[in-house]
C-alpha cells in the first residue's frame, strides 16, 4: 500500500479503536516520490488555490524554493515569495521574532501558504497557518525531523519551549530527489528523532501503568513500526542511498501520523525530548548556536537510556521491564555513528553542567509522566 492507503486504513482502526483517547481522522495527501514537488502546480489547480505564497530560508531556497515558485508561475498561479532572514547570530529561531516577520511576509489575500524547508520553517508557517486560517502545504528539503505532518508547533516564547496548537499539512510533497541531497547531518538528525522513539514509547508504557494516562495501541504500533523500518535500513540512511532516504522519510511522516491520530506527541516525544528541549533553552540562554532537533534527541536517547536501565536493575516496579529491554546505549550509540551523527554531548556543545540540570529538571517542561518524572520526584535521585 501507498502512504496514502496505509493512512486509511490506519484511520479506520483508529475510530474502532477503544482506547479511550479521542481520535481525529488523519486528512492529507502524501506524495512521497522521486520527483514529488512536480504534482505541486497540479494539485494547487485541483483545489481552485491560485495565489499561495511559498515561505523559504537561505539555504532551502536555492534547494527547491525557487523551483517550486517557478513550477507554480509557469502553471499560471500567482506564487508569492517570502525567503526568512536570518538573526543576528546567522540563524533562524524559531521565536517571536521570526512568527511576526512571516505574519508580515504573506498577504492577506493569499489562499495557502507552503512551507519549503526542515522543522523551523514547518513550525512557523503551521503557527501562521493557524492564526491566519490558511491551508498549509509541506516541501520538506531534509529527512530531519518527524515534524512535518504535525499539528503541533514547537516555539521559543520568552525564551522557553512550548509547543502551540497549529494545523498540519493539507498536503506534503516529499521529493526524494531532493531530501536525498540533504546534508548528511541532517539526514543523521532525522534518524537520531526516530531513535528517540525507543525511550518515549517506553516512557508511554510507564506513563499507562503509573501515571494513569490514555494509551493508544494503533499509535504506539504505528510508531514502533516506524522506529523499526528504521532500523532495518540503517546502512542504506548512512550511505544516503535513495531507499535509505525513503524508509527514513516515511518513517518520519508514519510517526507524525501517529501523533495527529490522537491528537497528542505521547508516542513520539518522551523524556529524551524533554532533556533535548532544555538542552536547547540553556545553549540558547547561553547565546550558543542552535543544534539540530534530532541530534540533541538521538544523544539524550542514549544517556536517558543508561538511567532507565538502572532504575529498571533498582526498582521492583513491574512496568520497568520496558526499560530493561531497550537496546543498549551502546548500541543506540553505534548506530548514531553509522550514520554520521554525533554521539556525546561535547560534540553538541553541551556541558556536563547541562546535562544534569536537564536530566533534573527537563522532567517539569511537559505535564507528562515518564520514568524522568519517576527518578526525580519518586526516588528523588539523579
Amino acid at each position: 500500500m501507498n502512504m496514502n492507503e496505509r493512512i486509511a486504513a490506519w484511520n479506520a482502526e483508529a475510530q474502532q479503536c477503544t482506547c479511550g483517547h479521542d481520535h481525529r481522522l488523519v486528512q492529507m495527501q502524501v506524495f512521497l516520490e522521486h520527483g514529488a514537488i512536480r504534482r505541486l502546480p497540479g494539485y494547487l489547480l485541483e483545489q481552485s488555490y491560485n495565489q499561495v505564497t511559498v515561505v523559504y530560508d537561505g539555504r532551502t531556497g536555492p534547494v527547491a524554493g525557487y523551483e517550486v515558485v517557478k513550477s507554480l508561475q509557469d502553471a499560471g498561479l500567482i506564487a508569492d515569495e517570502f525567503q526568512m532572514p536570518e538573526n543576528s547570530a546567522g540563524d533562524i529561531i524559531a521565536d517571536e521574532a521570526a512568527i511576526v516577520q512571516v505574519l508580515l511576509g504573506v498577504k492577506q489575500m493569499t489562499q495557502a501558504i507552503i512551507a519549503v524547508g526542515s522543522g523551523t520553517i514547518h513550525d512557523l508557517v503551521r503557527f501562521v497557518c493557524a492564526k491566519m486560517n490558511k491551508p498549509f502545504l509541506s516541501v520538506p528539503t531534509a529527512a530531519s525531523v518527524d515534524g512535518f505532518t504535525s499539528a503541533g508547533a514547537p516555539l521559543i516564547v520568552s525564551g522557553i519551549k512550548q509547543t502551540f496548537q497549529a494545523v498540519p499539512p493539507e498536503a506534503i510533497f516529499a521529493d526524494i530527489d531532493i531530501t536525498q541531497q540533504a546534508p548528511q547531518a541532517m539526514t543523521a538528525a532525522g534518524f537520531g528523532d526516530m531513535l528517540g522513539k525507543y525511550t518515549s514509547l517506553a516512557d508511554w508504557i510507564v506513563s499507562r501503568d503509573l501515571g494513569g494516562e490514555p494509551f493508544c495501541p494503533v499509535a504506539y504500533r504505528m510508531t514502533e513500526e516506524a522506529l523499526t523500518a528504521c532500523i532495518d535500513n540503517v546502512q542504506a540512511i548512512a550511505e544516503g542511498r535513495a531507499e535509505g532516504i525513503t524508509a527514513l522519510m516515511d518513517a518520519l511522516i508514519i510517526s507524525g501520523a501517529s501523533m495527529l491520530i490522537i491528537d497528542h506527541s505521547r508516542p513520539a516525544s518522551g523524556g529524551e525530548h524533554h532533556i533535548s528541549h532544555r538542552w536547547e533553552m540553556e545553549l540558547m540562554a547561553a547565546g550558543r548556536k542552535p543544534v539540530l532537533h534530532g541530534a540533541k534527541v538521538g544523544v539524550a536517547c542514549a544517556l536517558l537510556t543508561e538511567r532507565y536501565k538502572e532504575l529498571a536493575s533498582l526498582s521492583r516496579e513491574p512496568v520497568f521491564d520496558v526499560y530493561a529491554a531497550l537496546p543498549d546505549a551502546s548500541q543506540l550509540t553505534a548506530w548514531l555513528e553509522q550514520v554520521g551523527g554525533p554521539t556525546t554531548t561535547d560534540q553538541l556543545g553541551v556541558t556536563p553542567d547541562i546535562v544534569e540540570h536537564a536530566f533534573a529538571t527537563a522532567h517539569t517542561l511537559r505535564e507528562r509522566y515518564t520514568g524522568l518524572k519517576y527518578i526525580n520526584e519518586t526516588l528523588n535521585v539523579v
